[in-house]
């Protein structure tokens, strides 16, 4: 068929905007617009890789590959977008219910969105929703603006609150993910993220268990399409933009286990998948079925969060990009231990039987068990420091000697740690630089929660870097109690975490 020259110029033109335009597109959409594309397939796509899994009952490092090495979160972000709206939820500020109102800049996000226009609403739980399932960014944006009035102030409060929880290598930029080079995280951190906010937010994790989300007469399927066909699988968010290849947090809970892991640096979706289930069948057997001994992922104290994030400021966090670390071995504890595994023909991952153990098989024969938790920062050994006692001397004519004996100290007996504090768990509330601060911290508390009836109050000195500070601390738990007394000072609005005495 014969086409007039101008048709042809035409035509050529308006292919040529198109190409580009998908060029623009695709550093911006989701896994499920991703996995369509041709690095899919391979094509020499090579993101940074980095992976780790963790035991969330014992806090045991399982597997660590680059486990500390700069990455870009992409929209794995949400998880800390949605922990700051929990919390303000927990405040009473928000309801399930509450309308958040779109502004024209959250209007204008790049997909994946939902597709609102300024001014519309959308209720707190729907949007929720839309975050977990859609991924949505002007979602993202929408919570942001309402919660702290802008995103670069919402970003400044999550990058705050990743210090508070241990994340000394995590920077916010935006509550989305969309790519920023300043937009930066490490697997470590990751996995605490994930950790804290199953212990924080029990109450609205399930959240990150939904499949689908009907909103306006559409329905939006999870980018997570592990839930359902992993074994144990609650949760809880995967990730994609050019810049991260694609990434996923995960947590699972099967035969009295609970992991916790994560991927980044896919390079592709089902990739991705394939290596996080082979991870987490190598690593669920080695986990530990019983109690759990781990202490809860508390935030630090105000005081000790700001030297973490000055700390950060000093080292080479924010970057400017991200390094490429070279793939190497990860790193197993008990090698012996981890099957091998084998790729099936569908792209997905499986493992040989093992002699010693007879995993479940899934519907394709092969057991899926997703959700071993990366290593998250051990807690810090908490010691008092030991000053040396205040002394005087006097003379013994009769001995011929000098005596030295020890001085009255007026506040010994407010500052002596109790013998509780040594045996069992201690909950910390706070640090100050004035003690009296302190005392009325735990005044406060004891006089807010039951829980605290029979503790013990008391301050702890410490000084470090210069600076002389008082810890608020209660003494006299057991690790169950200590945690359950945590939590109720969370809901009264004390900052806390629960430490082993000693």
């Amino acid at each position: 068929m014969h086409y007039s020259r101008e048709f042809r110029r035409r035509f050529t033109a308006l292919a040529t905007v198109a190409v580009a335009a998908t060029v623009v597109l695709v550093s911006a959409v989701g896994p499920a617009e991703a996995r369509r594309r041709s690095v899919a397939k391979g094509g020499g796509y090579n993101p940074p890789y980095a992976a780790m899994i963790v035991d969330a009952k014992t806090g045991r490092v399982l597997h660590a590959t680059n486990e500390d090495a700069l990455r870009h979160p992409a929209s794995v972000t949400k998880v800390m977008t949605l922990y700051l709206l929990f919390e303000q939820i927990e405040r009473g500020r928000f309801r399930l219910d509450s309308e958040l109102k779109v502004s024209s800049f959250a209007a204008r996000q790049a997909p994946s969105k939902i597709g609102f226009t300024p001014g519309e609403t959308i209720e707190v739980e729907d949007a929720i929703r839309a975050l977990v399932t859609k991924s949505a960014n002007d979602v993202a944006v929408t919570v942001a603006e309402n919660v702290a009035g802008s995103e670069d102030e919402f970003a400044e409060q999550m990058t705050r609150k990743a210090r508070q929880l241990g994340m000394n290598r995590t920077v916010f930029k935006n509550a989305s993910g969309l790519p920023d080079v300043e937009q930066v995280t490490t697997a470590r951190d990751l996995v605490t993220l994930g950790r804290a906010l199953q212990d924080r937010f029990p109450r609205y994790y399930h959240y990150f268990s939904t499949t689908n989300f009907s909103y306006d007469g559409r329905n939006y399927r999870n980018h997570n399409r592990l839930l359902g066909r992993v074994e144990g699988m609650d949760g809880i968010k995967t990730g994609y933009t050019r810049m991260s290849g694609f990434n996923l947090l995960t947590s699972v809970k099967a035969d009295g286990r609970h992991l916790v892991g994560v991927v980044l640096g896919g390079r592709s979706a089902g990739a991705r998948d394939a290596q996080m289930a082979s991870l987490l069948n190598a690593n669920l057997d080695r986990a530990f079925a019983g109690s759990r001994t781990a202490p809860a992922v508390g935030e630090l104290p105000t005081a000790v969060a700001e030297r973490e994030r000055q700390k950060a400021a000093d080292d080479d966090v924010p970057a400017t990009t991200a390094a490429v670390t070279p793939r190497q071995t990860p790193r197993q504890i008990d090698p012996a231990a981890a099957r091998p595994v084998v790729a099936s023909a569908a792209g997905a991952a499986t493992t040989t039987p093992s002699s010693t153990s007879s995993p479940s098989s899934g519907a394709n024969g092969m057991r899926w068990v997703v959700g071993a938790q990366p290593k998250s920062e051990p807690e810090p050994v908490r010691v008092a420091k030991v000053e040396p006692a205040k002394t005087e001397t006097k003379s013994d004519p009769k001995a011929g000697v000098t005596r030295v004996e020890p001085k009255a100290d007026p506040k010994a007996e407010a500052r002596q740690v109790p013998r509780s504090a040594m045996t069992g768990w201690v909950i910390q509330l706070g640090a100050t630089d004035d003690e009296a601060k302190a005392r009325e911290i735990l005044s406060r508390a004891k006089s807010k929660n039951r829980s605290l009836s029979k503790a013990d109050g008391f301050t702890e000195k410490v000084s470090k870097g210069g600076s002389t500070l008082y810890r608020a601390r209660f003494s006299g738990f057991d690790a169950d109690d200590a945690q359950s007394a945590c939590k109720e000072l969370k809901r009264t609005g004390f900052a806390c975490f629960a430490i082993r005495g000693g």
